[in-house]
């Protein structure tokens, strides 16, 4: 399926919400706890250089509603995921902050009407942004976490520290903190630095089978379902409480994850 810019992911909503049902269902077979709606890129700006800003509310709706079918009645949570309001590879254009305030404050209130379970705010590329996003979220009265994509020294895509981001948004009370979006073997590399800067639970999910390396990185890197699941097994043993699949992961590597889970 086609995903052309710039409504990419949230395009599939309008032309194949079935078969974001049935992903959905997909990864709820195997195993998968935690739903995340096809949110991602549903946000004000992207919405508005489509020409459908007017249709917000109600893609995030459908959204949260396709997700929450697809759990079938299963004790499975569903998240609404929160991106930056640009590109999650360009931190040089996070806009200035009373657009990203006002954008957030939009996006999130948006999902709010829908009724997730959760806000599920990640790839943050800069600690202001991530801030902006909390503090829309602490408005709101549902629970959130929040997942930062690093580059391979650590810090985050737009420069800050990764623990001036932490710092940035523990006062808003996050349910938990994480990495997402990086090469699995960086991400195991990388944990340890984000469980020293907060004791609040972790989440771990990584971006696997790129063409070609992630900004920030100077390799790209592939695994099967039984290579992911071992890493998974690396991030549990180095603190995290919640593991899964970023880009380029499948419902068979979940389904290997949850088995590396079982018991834990």
């Amino acid at each position: 399926m086609a995903s052309p810019l710039p409504l990419w992911s949230a395009g599939a909503l309008l032309s194949a919400p079935d078969i974001v049902e049935r992903i959905h269902r997909d990864y709820a077979a195997v195993g998968a706890d935690i739903l995340v709606a096809c949110t991602f890129r549903t946000n004000p700006r992207t919405l508005r250089a489509a020409g459908r800003l007017e249709d917000g509310a109600a893609l995030n709706a459908l959204a949260v509603a396709l997700a929450r079918r697809a759990a079938g009645g299963r004790n499975v949570l569903v998240a609404a995921s929160v991106g930056p309001v640009e590109d999650c590879y360009h931190p040089e254009r996070v806009p200035a902050e009373a657009e990203l305030r006002a954008e957030h404050r939009q996006m999130i209130a948006w999902l709010a009407a829908a009724a997730p379970d959760l806000l599920w705010i990640e790839t943050m590329n800069t600690a202001r942004e991530a801030r902006a996003a909390v503090e829309a979220a602490a408005e709101q009265p549902l629970p959130f976490a929040v997942s930062f994509v690093v580059q391979e020294s650590g810090d985050l895509l737009g420069g800050d520290t990764l623990e001036d981001a932490v710092a940035a948004v523990a006062p808003f009370g996050p349910l938990a903190l994480g990495l997402n979006c990086v090469p699995p073997r960086g991400l195991s590399a990388l944990l340890p630095r984000l469980r020293r800067a907060t004791a609040l639970p972790l989440a771990a999910y990584a971006h696997i089978g790129n063409a070609v390396p992630l900004r920030g990185w100077s390799y790209t890197q592939a695994a099967t379902p039984a290579e992911y699941a071992e890493y998974a097994r690396g991030w549990l043993e180095l603190g995290a409480s919640i593991v899964g699949g970023c880009c380029g992961t499948t419902p068979a590597h979940i389904r290997a994850v949850t088995q590396v889970v079982a018991g834990r």
